[in-house]
């Protein structure tokens, strides 16, 4: 029996089972896509946790008595919580070397020197290297991702003689400068890729006009890079702002000018580590991220992105 020799019933017969044969393999493909959905969400959730959770256990410990800490029954949340491990780090009865707000001045102060000094100097060489055409451009932004790759461990003691000879050790000047130098090998390879997308004519047309270097700099190419300084300054501010080993090697004896890594340091002694007070100082330690985070947020997305592509 052909094709043509087949009844209305039959036509009919075939078409409901092709249509439930499509239909099978439409709730096939539905299913298997909420399947792997379900295991995409699944999986990001365990990844948040496990990423989440130190910091939950911080703060929670942060809050716990002496007792609660060292339980042998370990508690999500502190049942009898406490303000006496904050107290004792405010107050650096437990270090002995001066309080909490002595410490995070100082790490403040150089941090945000360090970001206004890094932005400040990477926006004019990213101008210099994205808008001028001269000899060795290219061998200098291959040098910046070399000294970008070499360790900073292995550059502490020629900058400590260095800075010994210009008497910029136990100073915190020494350390702005060393910070904002970190942070300038990548700030200026980001700021470049903004500086790029900036049409040139929007300049000359400045510039006929009667503007100023300095009024087309400030007017158009600043506001034009701020998406871009905004990515730059948290990377700059989180280099400054947990740096260990240089600030510890440089300041030396002068406790008075600690930052606050060096300062969570002495809660660990011979006796043991105070978990209480570590806890409740690293809480206060990450408070000033957070708030920072949330200030530039809004640019960040715009500052990751905006210079990815020229045109």
């Amino acid at each position: 029996m052909t094709g043509t020799d087949l009844t209305a019933p039959q036509i009919q017969a075939r078409s409901a089972a092709a249509t439930r044969s499509g239909n099978s393999v439409a709730a096939r493909a539905r299913a298997a896509k909420r399947a792997r959905a379900v295991g995409v969400n699944a999986l990001g959730l365990l990844i948040a946790l496990a990423t989440l959770f130190p910091l939950f256990w911080m703060l929670s410990t942060a809050f716990k008595p002496s007792q609660e800490i060292f339980s042998l029954t370990p508690h999500l949340l502190p049942t009898h919580p406490t303000l006496g491990n904050f107290r004792a780090v405010m107050s650096g009865s437990v270090t002995g070397i001066g309080s909490f707000w002595l410490f995070f001045r100082n790490s403040i102060g150089i941090t945000l020197a360090a970001v206004l000094l890094a932005s400040l100097l990477s926006l004019m060489g990213s101008v210099a290297v994205a808008r001028y055409r001269f000899r060795l451009r290219a061998t200098m932004l291959v040098m910046l991702l070399i000294v970008q790759m070499i360790p900073a461990q292995a550059l502490i003691i020629p900058l400590f003689l260095d800075f010994k000879r210009i008497n910029l050790l136990q100073n915190l000047a020494g350390l702005v400068i060393v910070y904002a130098a970190q942070a300038l090998p990548v700030s200026i390879w980001m700021l470049r890729n903004f500086v790029a997308t900036i049409p040139k004519e929007l300049e000359e047309a400045a510039a006929i006009d009667g503007a100023s270097g300095f009024k087309i700099f400030w007017r158009i190419l600043f506001p034009l890079v701020a998406p871009g300084l905004v990515a730059t300054s948290i990377f700059a501010f989180i280099t400054a702002y947990n740096e260990f080993i240089v600030a510890l090697t440089f300041l030396g004896q002068a406790h008075s000018d600690y930052t606050l890594p060096i300062y969570v340091t002495y809660f660990f002694s011979r006796g043991g580590a105070q978990w209480g007070p570590i806890m409740a100082a690293s809480t206060l330690y990450t408070i000033p991220v957070v708030i920072f985070f949330l200030i530039v947020r809004r640019r960040l997305v715009g500052g990751l992105t905006a210079g990815a592509v020229k045109g």
